[in-house]
């Protein structure tokens, strides 16, 4: 501690005596590396933390180790390309933020890793979808009416 406030290296565990987390703080907040891990010893994220936000790439894992995203913050918000993975290991979802918001190209897959859905994002709001079916474009493509929210 430094002034009252926390400052320095820190380490926590579960009851169980298993590794929590460990990181650094800087006059109260977190900053520098961090690393938190699952009650069963396993990694479960990591990335930097910049005056207590996260700041910079991060990686989160399923409590197996297995990627489950990755990402990168800015100042606390998602920002950049982001990544998902469900439990079968297969990139599910695709694309970028912008502050914190779904911004431009996201891209979703289906299970077996086929393409399912592109869609087009505007600060946060779905702004066109088509779907596709065995790797074709399958139904309508859909715009949505930024004005009124409606579709065309």
């Amino acid at each position: 501690y430094k002034d009252g406030k926390a400052d320095g290296p820190y380490v926590s565990y579960y009851n169980n005596g298993q590794l929590d987390d460990k990181g650094t703080y800087k006059d109260g907040r977190k900053h520098g590396p961090y690393v938190g891990y699952w009650d069963n010893g396993q990694l479960w994220e990591k990335g930097p933390y910049k005056d207590g936000k996260q700041h910079g790439p991060w990686v989160m894992l399923l409590e197996n180790g297995q990627l489950w995203t990755k990402g990168t913050y800015k100042d606390g918000r998602k920002h950049g390309r982001w990544a998902y993975y469900p439990d079968n290991g297969q990139l599910e979802d695709k694309g970028t933020y912008k502050d914190g918001v779904r911004n431009g190209r996201w891209v979703r897959y289906y299970d077996n890793g086929q393409l399912w859905t592109k869609g087009t994002y505007k600060d946060g709001q779905l702004s066109s979808k088509i779907t596709y079916k065995d790797g074709k474009k399958d139904g309508t493509w859909v715009r949505y009416d930024d004005k009124e929210g409606g579709k065309r």
